[in-house]
């Protein structure tokens, strides 16, 4: 799996869970939900660091424990 695929299905499963929307999400966060939604579609290729850290802060958790999921296990390089 790339790494946009597993940052899509991390909010993706993360939203489910708590049964909110992209732009709840994206709001909890900081951020546009254009910026959300381009993540969750697959069309930001490479999200800045600064992106992951405010939805890691939105969602009240660390950038290590955000990646100790399993989406993030086995990941393909995209070079």
């Amino acid at each position: 799996m790339k790494i946009r695929e597993a940052l899509s299905r991390k909010i993706t499963n993360f939203c489910e869970e708590e049964n909110i929307s992209i732009n709840q999400f994206a709001n909890m966060c900081c951020l546009t939900q254009s910026t959300i939604q381009h993540i969750v579609e697959g069309r930001s290729k490479n999200p800045k660091i600064l992106t992951i850290i405010r939805i890691c802060d939105g969602i009240g958790t660390s950038v290590s424990t955000f990646f100790q999921d399993d989406v993030f296990k086995d990941l393909d390089r995209e070079d």
